[in-house]
């Protein structure tokens, strides 16, 4: 007899879906990779249908139609009432006998911890954080941007960096190194130019990433301003992690703080120690961990979780990811 399907994990970022199809003991029958995930760019139904073409991929190679459990965690899914709208759509599909869907942070969170225990920041294009209990219990932020009060990640991080940029150029602001590396990076002589390129659509406005490696190696460099920027980073990061342990009671307990996404994942030592210093006077019992596991080992064993499995079946599942 073969191994039944038990969870079907999906992890769908703004960039790319990963898809697993894992059996009630933990093995991984099939995997796929598809677009990112996007309804806020491209609509719902047009989101779902690029999602379903990874799952059908996974669930054919996995010689199954269907799962107990789909296990979702997505982008955009950053409200309560946007992952009951995202549930009820993967429920419409078919592919599982019930459906549970979380934000895409939650993924991070649980792949990098051994029980559903802890807080995840991730810092990637944006910024965002959340906690848990194994009781249920969660914490999080809305972070649909800065009217919920966010700031960072990649695309606010290049944003904040041509700012000073304009301003030291023109005088208004503190002189930087800025001024002249950004405009440098895509081939241009000077701020003005990129200015002008940028707002002309000559430089396409998804260039504008490119730019935050360009202020971390400018910071590394001494750089008083761009070091700022990334000093107000880490104080960011630190800031949300420490309210997501508080509303959880973990403040005074030893607990994994798990640091996710492209920002952090980089490894930018500036970014990093001051993110351990910060954490060592606010959260001295915080244990920071940088997590590059794939997330959707996090999607597939918060599956797991909810199937009550035994323990051994999520050694197994974790064992394929970080073998």
């Amino acid at each position: 007899m073969g191994l039944t399907a038990g969870v079907l994990a999906i992890d769908a970022g703004n960039s790319k879906t990963d898809v697993a199809v894992v059996a009630h003991d933990g093995t991984v029958l099939a995997t796929a990779r598809g677009e990112g995930f996007r309804p806020p760019a491209v609509g719902l139904e047009a989101a779902m249908s690029a999602l379903a073409g990874a799952v059908d991929r996974a669930l054919g190679a996995a010689g199954t139609p269907a799962v107990s459990h789909v296990s979702a965690c997505l982008a955009n899914a950053d409200l309560p009432v946007e992952e009951e709208r995202l549930a009820a759509a993967l429920a419409e599909r078919g592919w599982g006998a019930s459906a549970e869907v979380r934000n895409d942070t939650f993924a991070i969170l649980r792949a990098g911890v051994a029980e559903p225990r802890g807080v995840a920041v991730v810092c990637g294009a944006g910024i965002n954080c959340v906690g848990m209990l194994p009781d249920g219990r969660t914490a999080r932020f809305p972070a649909v941007g800065r009217i919920s009060g966010d700031w960072g990640g990649g695309w606010a991080l290049a944003e904040e960096a041509l700012w000073h940029a304009a301003r030291a150029w023109d005088g208004r602001g503190a002189p930087t190194a800025l001024a002249r590396a950004l405009p440098s990076h895509v081939g241009l002589p000077d701020m003005p130019a990129l200015i002008e390129a940028l707002h002309l659509g000559h430089v396409p406005a998804a260039r504008r990433h490119e730019l935050t490696p360009v202020l971390f190696a400018v910071a590394a460099e001494g750089d008083g301003v761009a070091g700022a920027i990334v000093d107000r980073q880490a104080e960011e990061i630190v800031t949300m992690a420490v309210v997501a342990l508080t509303r959880l009671g973990l403040l005074e307990e030893e607990t994994p703080v798990l640091l996710g996404g492209g920002v952090l994942a980089a490894r930018h030592p500036r970014l990093d120690d001051r993110i351990h210093a910060l954490l060592a006077v606010r959260a001295p019992k915080a244990v920071p961990r940088v997590v590059t596991t794939s997330p959707v080992l996090g999607a597939g064993l918060l599956g797991l979780d909810r199937l009550g499995v035994p323990q051994e079946a999520h050694g197994r599942l974790r064992g394929h990811y970080e073998a």
